[in-house]
């Protein structure tokens, strides 16, 4: 299971532990967002530090109907007991967990300042 927190501003966030080619872990906050669809976000500055591969260019639409452009990246995520890879997308923003990563797994928010946030395999 993985457990995380309720902050000040209302988001569920879980402390997770990246890593690049180089095998470096990192640990960071980030932020459950079930209206992002993809893996993970990470900010180009930690994409640099930790030396992803690019892996290509994609385009979203956002809520107000504009798109833009992103690149991502391949990122090992430590996962409930495991590494799971997948494709982070840069963006400008705390580090952001989607619905991909999120997948086969429940989600259960406390939804209050310091509530508890549980995520956990599907059986």
């Amino acid at each position: 299971m993985i457990e995380g927190v309720v902050n000040e501003s209302l988001e569920a966030v879980i402390a997770l532990t990246i890593e690049g080619p180089g095998g470096q872990p990192r640990s960071i906050d980030a932020v459950v967002d079930t209206g992002f669809g993809g893996f993970l976000t990470l900010p180009p500055r930690l994409i640099d530090e930790l030396g992803l591969q690019f892996e290509g260019v994609g385009r979203a639409t956002l809520g107000d109907g504009s798109e833009i452009r992103f690149q991502f990246y391949e990122v090992a995520v430590r996962w409930d007991g495991s590494n799971r890879l997948g494709l982070a997308e840069a963006a400008e923003t705390t580090p952001l967990i989607g619905m991909t990563l999120l997948g086969r797994h429940d989600l259960h928010i406390e939804a209050e300042r310091g509530g508890r946030v549980r995520i956990a395999a599907r059986t």
